[in-house]
């Protein structure tokens, strides 16, 4: 492609002279056509969770590697798995080019550092037993790419995220996800657009495989961590719509087993 879908001018001129109104209307449009788009990304979704599925309940873990933005939706994503699946931190692992630091700043050059990814997952000890999602807009970022063919010299199954088509990550995995999305709103600012499609993708990788590692209950969150009041009130809200006991009681018994889960288990086995 001569020029990346990511990269094309934007629909809208002159967005400094509209309305504030108007750019939101604008804005919230576009939002729309990212939110649409992932329709015809499904079934590539639906392969790569299955197959993260089998490789995490044979001991696998899942990595999401990226830079920039889209680094930091892998990192948002893994850092809620164990507050509400209840799951190891070590079980999803996301990283980003630069290191911690570049989750809340920019660090210069490290995208186009080409052996910094492979070097990264490579101290996580990764092997064929993992899965890795490559996580990039444009599809060339160089930390990500090199360290996702890396990958397939060493037999380890991946994936990648994307908005833009015949890219060289889509080349690169055995599963590639392409969500075209269109120019954005701020030509090249694929923080918005093509983040929001990353995000939802996310969001629908990790629920749907952790639903199949068992790790929700009819729709209830029964795993999650109990860190705070807000998560001990839902879970104790859990347990009294299940089963006929107080709230007095359902917190006790939570207190006591640390979890809704084990909580429901006990009710089932004595009412």
């Amino acid at each position: 492609m001569s020029l990346k879908i990511t990269e094309k001018d934007s629909h809208y001129r002159n967005i400094e002279a509209m309305s504030v109104a108007e750019i939101l209307q604008h804005i919230h449009h576009e939002d729309l056509t990212a939110v649409h788009s992932i329709g015809a990304c499904i079934p590539q979704i639906e392969m790569v969770i299955k197959e993260i599925t089998a490789k995490l309940k044979s001991g696998g873990r899942l990595f999401y590697l990226g830079a920039g933005t889209s680094g930091r939706l892998g990192i948002v994503d893994a850092s809620e798995c164990p507050p509400t699946f209840g799951v190891p931190h070590e079980l999803v692992i996301a990283l980003i080019a630069g290191g911690d630091q570049a989750i809340r700043k920019a660090v210069e050059n490290a995208e186009d550092n080409q052996s910094q990814g492979w070097k990264d997952l490579q101290e996580w000890e990764i092997d064929q037993r993992d899965f890795v999602i490559g996580i990039a807009a444009s599809g060339s970022t160089p930390y990500v790419v090199s360290a996702l063919e890396q990958c397939k010299k060493n037999q380890i199954a991946t994936a990648c995220i994307t908005n833009n088509p015949e890219s060289p990550i889509t080349k690169t995995v055995d599963f590639p996800i392409v969500c075209v999305v269109g120019p954005e709103f701020i030509t090249g600012s694929t923080r918005m657009k093509s983040g929001t499609s990353q995000k939802l993708i996310l969001n629908m990788i990790s629920t749907s495989v952790m639903i199949g590692l068992g790790r929700i209950q009819d729709n209830k969150m029964v795993d999650m961590k109990l860190n705070n009041q807000k998560l001990r009130v839902r879970g104790i809200n859990m347990i009294c719509n299940q089963y006929p006991i107080s709230k007095d009681n359902a917190a006790n018994l939570l207190e006591q087993m640390g979890s809704v889960r084990k909580v429901l288990q006990y009710l089932e086995s004595i009412l």
